[in-house]
């Protein structure tokens, strides 16, 4: 998650796509998105782009989902495929607010950075969710070692998200 400026507040952003290029001659963006759910696209008002070092908004104009969960995106004040190919490598970013809840279930960003805990005992930081098909597997990093916790029921046993902090019990012979 990432802070961006408004006015005298900071707004928390999340990172939903990539600019991958300039799409066609209207000045369209190819994106590779970042979600699970490519038709949060559709819903768009206002996006951040950013490349890390610069950041600007822009309204939607449209959206376009195409083949293999490709998204077309139209931004107001791109109006030619140079101006949207400076755009290349950029990072779309929306306001957290808009972030839908999930139930029972969490988003990578809300997990990343948690305390994990066995026992009360500080394991490490999550520094990172790995996706391996059947599961996904927490990076854990710990004094001098690195931890891969599954995100199992059975493991997992409380995920506090507003404390930041996630209690697991290992399975026998994890840290052998």
């Amino acid at each position: 998650m990432t802070l961006v400026k408004k006015g005298r507040r900071y707004l928390e952003t999340v990172v939903i796509g990539e600019v991958l290029k300039s799409y066609g001659i209207k000045g369209e963006m190819k994106v590779y998105p970042l979600t699970d759910n490519i038709a949060r696209f559709k819903k768009l008002k206002k996006v951040y782009l950013t490349d890390g070092n610069t950041e600007s908004s822009f309204e939607v104009q449209s959206v376009r989902l195409g083949p293999k969960s490709t998204v077309y995106l139209k931004l107001a004040g791109i109006d030619t495929p140079e101006q949207a190919q400076k755009f290349q490598g950029f990072q779309i970013r929306i306001d957290r607010s808009e972030v839908p809840p999930l139930k029972d279930r969490w988003y990578y960003f809300e997990l990343e950075g948690m305390k994990v805990y066995e026992n009360d005992v500080l394991l490490g930081t999550l520094v990172q969710v790995l996706q391996t098909g059947s599961n996904d597997v927490y990076l854990v990093r710990g004094e001098g070692k690195d931890i891969c916790i599954p995100a199992l029921k059975s493991v997992v046993k409380k995920v506090d998200v507003p404390g930041k902090r996630m209690d697991v019990i290992l399975p026998p012979g994890l840290l052998d």
